[in-house]
């Protein structure tokens, strides 16, 4: 049986990333004379990537906006976050722990997010954690994002693992319309940046702190024979 490959989400997920991303998003906004957002509406714009985060502030502050409006902010925030990624952000804790269980285990890990990959590998590196994927994939990797689960299955594929032996764990309904939409079991942590109780959208397994995610793997790897 070939190995299971485990596929996670990384905002949210993986990172407590919000902090760094609301400052980012708030000094864009300042410089071009608009008002910040409040950190627990700004922590709700995130999952998308940079551009949709955005695109949702400009419409949270009613700014009429075109695509070509937000080539300049996109710009500025991916200058600003890449020096500022790990100011306040943070793995969630047993985080290591449970990327050491699954590891003994044989499983195969994965990333499949929506940001820009090369912020996400500067994220990863400043935590020492890059090295523990085999597969580091963002929006821009294949030229899709999710919820489109073609970026979801090309990352297993990059990993070297099989959509039919994999698992995704993430954080939103994005999260989970990419899994529905490729085959895949997801587990759904709800320390993330959901917008309402990730047990009212339906995963496969809820969990509330790493510890519990090995156990959640493992039946649903079991479900997968």
């Amino acid at each position: 049986m070939p190995p299971l490959t485990v596929v996670f989400d990384l905002d949210g997920t993986l990172i407590d990333t919000a902090p760094d991303l609301a400052d980012t998003l708030n000094v864009i906004l300042v410089r071009k004379g608009l008002a910040p957002i409040p950190y627990a509406k700004a922590r709700t714009m995130i999952g998308g990537g940079a551009r949709r985060m955005i695109e949702a502030a400009l419409t949270f502050d009613k700014q009429e906006f075109t695509a070509t409006d937000i080539d300049p902010l996109f710009k500025d925030f991916v200058t600003y976050y890449a020096a500022h990624i790990a100011d306040r952000s943070r793995p969630f804790p047993g985080l290591v722990e449970a990327l050491d269980h699954l590891s003994a285990q044989g499983c195969i890990l994965a990333v499949c997010t929506n940001k820009l990959e090369c912020l996400s590998r500067l994220l990863l590196d400043a935590f020492s954690l890059s090295s523990r994927f085999s597969a580091i994939c963002g929006q821009d990797t294949f030229g899709v994002q999710k919820p489109n689960p073609v970026i979801l299955q090309r990352t297993i594929e990059q990993a070297g693992g099989s959509v039919t032996r994999a698992i995704m764990v993430g954080d939103s309904a994005t999260d989970i319309d990419t899994a529905r939409a490729a085959k895949v079991p997801v587990v759904v942590v709800d320390f993330g940046y959901a917008e309402i109780p990730v047990t009212q959208l339906g995963p496969d397994r809820v969990i509330s702190h790493y510890a519990d995610l090995p156990t959640a793997v493992s039946a649903l790897a079991a479900r997968r024979r």
